[in-house]
């Protein structure tokens, strides 16, 4: 792999900017830049999320698959310093500032998902959620790939930085309780595997030395940020 991975200040000329993610090297069209860390909530489990059922409102590192899978990197962080058995319940969060007409949810999440997993936090592949959408006159050069990590070598499994919400009880499934079901084929047979749903950056040009930007395709009209510009304008 011929490039690296940077969190550091956004070269986007707006405030609300922040931090940044940077390829230092050479990647070519079709890499795979980077792994979106965090905890995946099937939908059945939304109203778990902090803030429910505004779940964004005080979380930007939130994204959702096409089959209505959601990850949160917001306790992931910016990883850590070693390979632990991740407490995700215990990372730091925002609290949620209530509106008289909101509803937000009163659920604890750690009585029903707060699964631990050994993860590598020194993953350095796992910065998707620092990167930013390109301001006007800019444009993307990543996109999103949904990619279901079949969970076939227990050795591997640090290196993927995700942990599923839910259990067995919650779901009503059984055997690979909290992991999804596919089938799996090779050249001698065809079985079903424990998955676990996640996403990837994709490189949709060669990236040198420069900003990862994404293309957020926000589509809520009421909660649009005032730096959103839409890449693609539809009538």
């Amino acid at each position: 792999m011929g490039y690296t991975l940077e969190v550091k200040p956004s070269q986007i000329p707006h405030e609300d900017a922040g931090k940044g993610l940077f390829l230092q090297g050479e990647a070519n069209i079709g890499s795979v830049i980077a792994f979106y860390p965090g905890v995946v909530y099937p939908p059945a489990y939304y109203r778990y999320i902090l803030g429910y059922p505004r779940v964004d409102a005080q979380n930007s590192h939130l994204i959702t698959r096409y089959d209505g899978t959601m990850i949160n990197a917001q306790p992931w962080g910016a990883g850590g310093e070693s390979r632990e058995l991740w407490d995700w319940t215990s990372s730091p969060e925002p609290k949620h500032t209530m509106q008289a007409d909101d509803k937000g949810s009163d659920l604890d999440g750690t009585h029903v998902g707060g699964n631990l997993e050994m993860l590598e936090r020194r993953n350095p592949l796992a910065f998707a959620h620092f990167a930013n959408h390109p301001a006007k006159g800019m444009v993307p050069n990543v996109m999103i790939y949904p990619y279901d990590f079949p969970l076939l070598e227990k050795d591997m499994r640090p290196y993927i930085p995700n942990v599923p919400f839910g259990n067995d009880e919650e779901t009503g499934t059984s055997k690979f309780g909290r992991f999804s079901l596919k089938t799996w084929k090779s050249s001698n047979y065809e079985s079903k595997v424990p998955i676990l749903k996640t996403l990837a950056l994709v490189a949709t040009r060669a990236i040198c030395d420069e900003e990862v930007m994404l293309n957020y395709r926000l589509s809520n009209s009421d909660h649009i940020p005032s730096w959103y510009t839409p890449v693609d304008e539809e009538d």
